[in-house]
């Protein structure tokens, strides 16, 4: 079964998806490694809707869903934005975008999840994580 949340688009609403991940890391007893992965791909995720996709809006919502399907815990965050064009990210690593303050967090989310897709134009992430 499905769980979701919603909540407008400010910067203090991260605590909700906090809040949720560490529920969730108690219900099914995650990992150190693997609860400190979600925390911090989601949290990524999360902000990543709120500032660029809602920007700042607090009219506009994000939408935190999840589910647990044969060990497997699956996340979507979706915004209420226009999207972007995912598959043409910089390179945060590389030497012209490494003192760049934007661009960290779609690389942090590729490498802590163990899954990652883009849908909705980019406006909704889905982030899967192995839990075994």
């Amino acid at each position: 079964m499905r769980t979701e949340v919603d909540f407008p688009s400010k910067i203090e609403n991260i605590s909700i998806a906090e809040n949720l991940i560490d529920n969730i890391s108690s219900e099914y007893k995650l990992s150190t490694e693997i609860y400190g992965n979600i925390l911090v791909a989601i949290i990524e995720a999360v902000n990543n809707a709120i500032l660029h996709g809602n920007k700042l809006d607090p009219d506009k919502n994000v939408f935190l869903s999840y589910v647990v399907d044969n060990k497997v815990l699956s996340f979507i965050i979706r915004d209420e934005g226009g999207g972007f064009d995912f598959d043409n990210v910089p390179d945060p690593t590389s030497e012209e975008n490494i003192e760049k303050p934007h661009g960290r967090g779609i690389f942090l989310m590729k490498h802590l999840a163990d899954d990652i897709s883009f849908d909705e134009n980019g406006s909704a992430v889905e982030l899967k994580f192995n839990l075994v």
